[in-house]
């Protein structure tokens, strides 16, 4: 039975494994997250970059809910970010839909960077700014939700990430040219801009890869704790 992407796709398990990614389930999510922490504590300068650009995009969020009311369509341009859902990662009891954070998330945030976050990004640096201050937000933003942030402010890295592997390693017809939308943010124009990928496609969407050394585990997690063994 065909379960993780190297059986879908028919690579080496040792191929995924020596590139860094973690060989994701492709019939279910499993409960694993992208950790900003490691992002920050990495000695990779890559994803210190990753950290800091995440950062920076917060601090404008907060600027812009400091200089004045914003417009209900900014607010869901700005603030709201859905479910990254083809890194196949989070919690969902099938498949791979999740929640993201939605409107609710996203008023919340922009009422608390107004407010309980304003000094967010000003921080010295023994204290730093991290993204596990947005548990406070509302109440319900756990893990899986930061995750989701955090993916979609890493989602250049990882198409790239991924289509760097695909191009090597898999054949053509199993690769799909893929327009992904907010991928990078123009700071001039104050707008999320779209890319283009070569991604791995299959029953209709294309999958992200990502490394596994920005990834954390729920420990918790007891349904199906043998597709985790790889971790």
């Amino acid at each position: 039975m065909a379960i993780f992407f190297s059986d879908f796709f028919e690579v080496s398990p040792d191929l995924i494994e020596e590139y860094g990614a973690f060989n994701i389930s492709l019939i279910n999510d499993l409960p694993l997250f992208v950790d900003p922490f490691l992002l920050f504590n990495s000695e990779n300068p890559t994803y210190k970059e990753l950290h800091e650009d995440i950062i920076r995009y917060m601090r404008f969020l907060k600027e812009m809910s400091l200089s004045s009311a914003i417009n209900p369509h900014l607010v869901d341009a700005w603030f709201t970010f859905p479910e990254v859902k083809q890194n196949w990662l989070g919690f969902s009891e099938k498949g791979n839909e999740g929640h993201g954070l939605g409107k609710d998330f996203a008023k919340a945030l922009n009422k608390n960077l107004n407010s309980v976050f304003k000094s967010f990004g000003e921080e010295t640096i023994t204290r730093s700014s991290h993204l596990e201050k947005l548990c406070l937000v509302r109440e319900g933003v756990g893990r899986d939700n930061i995750s989701d942030f955090t993916t979609n402010l890493i989602k250049n890295f990882l198409a790239t990430y991924t289509q760097e592997f695909v191009l090597n390693n898999l054949s053509k017809s199993q690769i799909k040219s893929i327009t992904i939308n907010k991928v990078k943010f123009n700071y001039n124009t104050r707008t999320w801009t779209s890319a283009n990928f070569q991604l791995p496609y299959i029953n209709g969407d294309y999958v992200l890869l990502t490394p596994k050394d920005i990834l954390t585990k729920y420990e918790s997690w007891i349904n199906r704790p043998e597709l985790l063994e790889r971790f």
